[in-house]
């Protein structure tokens, strides 16, 4: 007989046959326990030893056996699932949130639904009305143009809500915020400490909270350095970057003299860095740019933006915390709900007529080869 049909033919260890679908039954007589305990294992509804968890666990692994997310919700009240509404789906902000608290979530065994509510009442009432009806057990939620008397009533509903970047007093237990105040007082205060004082302002939507506490920031370093807030030196954005292209514009054709300029977000500071390119105006021999966010988009733009830290992937994490600890029940997490800003200082940023050495550099090479440099007119 050829060896190949030997092969074929001899004996081999016997393997248990595997069912199309397992079942709970069938894990509980391989594992020689109970329904009730696999139920229970299944579910972290009740205490069992470590020996009988992992017996559990091995008939599970081999059985393939999947539990019905129907039946565990039916079961545990939860369905596992956590929602999410952002303002928008795009831009590094609110990816870096998601992408964050999705990490933490889902390491501890949880899924997100994700919707938009496009910093507008009516959209932001029907997100939280559609993420409350898929049964998600808490809902995380960046809003700006929902009262919080709307947010405080929500909270009768069974899917407690955990507020970003606002503060609810009669939530604050479930808030998680910047002091936005202080962060747009650092940007202004950088430029005022290298010598500006003509300093212009890009302001993000100001009926958006953060937005007039940003502006509110920037006025309080203006005054105490002495310095009178004119209205003309102050233009509202948007947020994106082709608004602080707009902005800048505008404050450019306005004629009044300016050496620097602080923008609400690093979108809009990259869009006024590009205006900056496109006259001709040294950044930061010319002007000065001050941001805020510290997105990625800061650290790659020429030259790289100085900026205040705002730490949103870290609130991405602890809003997950707060909703493992305080839904879920794990005690054992620690959750942190307050945050402070920080500058940081790069080379966007010089003393009036004073440029970095990399600037000077940069200038030069404009000078010499003006078809190169437009080329990379955009960062």
């Amino acid at each position: 007989m050829p060896s190949c049909c030997a092969s074929a033919l001899r004996p081999t260890a016997a393997r248990r046959p595997v069912p199309d679908v397992a079942n709970i039954y069938q894990v509980a007589e391989l594992a020689r326990v109970s329904v009730a305990t696999v139920s229970r294992i299944i579910n972290n509804s009740a205490k069992v030893t470590e020996k009988t968890r992992q017996r559990v666990v091995a008939a599970m692994a081999e059985l393939e056996f999947r539990p019905n997310s129907i039946a565990q919700a039916l079961a545990t009240n939860r369905t596992n699932c956590v929602g999410v509404l952002v303002s928008e789906l795009y831009g590094p902000f609110f990816g870096t949130m998601l992408s964050a608290l999705e990490q933490e979530l889902r390491a501890a065994g949880k899924f997100v639904i994700v919707t938009a509510g496009h910093s507008d009442a009516a959209r932001e009432k029907i997100g939280i009305q559609f993420l409350a009806g898929r049964n998600c057990d808490a809902l995380i939620v960046h809003v700006e143009a929902l009262p919080d008397q709307y947010l405080i009533d929500h909270d009768r509903n069974p899917a407690p809500l955990v507020i970003m970047n606002r503060v609810v007093p009669a939530l604050a237990d479930r808030c998680l915020s910047l002091d936005n105040r202080q962060g747009g007082y650092l940007a202004t205060r950088l430029l005022i400490e290298k010598g500006h004082r003509n300093i212009a302002y890009v302001s993000g939507p100001l009926g958006w909270l953060d937005a007039g506490q940003r502006l509110a920031g920037h006025k309080r370093a203006l005054a105490e350095a002495g310095i009178k807030f004119v209205e003309q030196l102050m233009v509202e954005g948007d947020y994106h970057d082709t608004g602080g292209a707009m902005a800048l514009t505008q404050l450019l054709d306005a004629g009044l003299p300016f050496t620097g300029v602080v923008c609400a977000n690093d979108e809009m500071a990259a869009g006024a860095l590009a205006v900056a390119r496109e006259r001709g105006i040294a950044v930061p021999a010319d002007l000065s740019i001050v941001g805020f966010d510290n997105s990625p988009l800061s650290r790659h733009v020429f030259p790289k933006l100085a900026t205040v830290d705002y730490p949103i992937g870290n609130m991405g994490r602890m809003a997950a915390r707060w909703v493992l600890r305080n839904v879920y029940g794990d005690e054992t997490i620690s959750v942190q709900q307050t945050f402070e800003p920080d500058l940081l200082e790069r080379e966007s940023v010089s003393a009036p007529g004073n440029p970095s050495p990399r600037a000077t550099t940069r200038a030069r090479v404009q000078r010499k080869s003006p078809r190169r440099s437009e080329s990379r007119r955009r960062p």
